[in-house]
This record gives C-alpha cells, structure tokens and sequence, in this order.
C-alpha cells in the first residue's frame, strides 16, 4: 500500500483516517468499525463493499 496515498485516504462512512492491514489486505475504520477491501492495489472505498469488524479486531486499535 502506497503510504502516500494512505495519508489521504479517508473512510467514507465517518471520515476518520484508515489502518492499513497488511495480513489481510483491508483498510480499518476503528471509528466505523469497517474494513475495506483492497483489490488489485486498488482501495475499494464503498460501504457496500465494506464488512463489519469484529469485536476482537476493535479491541486491537492503536
């Protein structure tokens, strides 16, 4: 994930900024509590695309 990118984007939902999730190729919302899917190096930044973080990956914010 281009960090440079990573310092602009946004989540679409609460507008807080995004952890990038290495094992799992996701962008992390805490403040949503969403995880976006990256695919072919692309972010796909729609909530329909998104799901849902588990309370455990909650309690793992930094």
């Amino acid at each position: 994930m281009d960090h440079k990118l990573l310092d602009i984007l946004v989540c679409p939902v609460s507008k807080a900024p995004l952890v990038w999730n290495k094992e799992t190729q996701e962008l992390l919302c805490y403040a949503s509590g969403m995880a976006y899917p990256i695919r072919d190096d692309i972010p796909v930044l729609l909530e329909s695309e998104a799901r849902t973080l588990t309370a455990e990956e909650r309690l793992k914010e930094k």
